[in-house]
């Protein structure tokens, strides 16, 4: 099974809305220049998470996307299916009809891979990945002021050289 760029790049872009979350709405410009990603490819997507009421948008100056839910009610797999990807390992995309017009030895192998993940993204809110994230800046951060306060201090030394 393969997630396309679509799924992940909705849930990165739904990831960096979430983080810049506040009064202001997001640009999807301002995202597809923090994330690489092509700004019409963005707006493709976004049309598809505004119709199924994940993001709302807010025309005229000043306008762009809001998150339309809180963080924690939205879970990848919300997003994943937004945007028509699908969470299928099988071959005939669960019809049953893999081995000329009847189920295949492992069907029921990959039908349970399927329930299996969609689970997982099911139980992985905006949320989490949200604080993950930014647990993950602060302890970057942190570490950064680490490394000064060691330059600092290191700087600070002096060195006498016996005469």
């Amino acid at each position: 099974m393969r997630l396309t760029t679509k799924g992940r790049f909705a849930v990165t872009a739904m990831i960096d809305l979430a983080l810049q979350h506040g009064s202001e709405p997001v640009t999807l410009a301002e995202i597809s220049g923090r994330r690489k990603i092509s700004l019409s490819y963005l707006e493709q997507l976004f049309g598809k998470l505004r119709r199924h009421r994940l993001v709302d948008s807010v025309r005229g100056p000043g306008g762009g996307y809001r998150l339309a839910k809180d963080m924690g009610e939205v879970s990848v797999a919300d997003i994943i299916l937004a945007v028509d990807e699908p969470i299928d390992a099988t071959q005939c995309g669960g019809k049953e009809n893999c081995d000329d017009d009847k189920k295949c030895l492992t069907h029921d192998l990959w039908a349970a891979l399927n329930d299996r993940i969609f689970d997982y993204l099911g139980s992985v809110s905006l949320r989490q990945l949200v604080d993950s994230q930014k647990a993950k800046d602060a302890t970057k951060d942190s570490g950064v002021a680490q490394v000064r306060d060691m330059r600092d201090t290191v700087g600070k030394r002096t060195t006498t050289v016996p005469a």
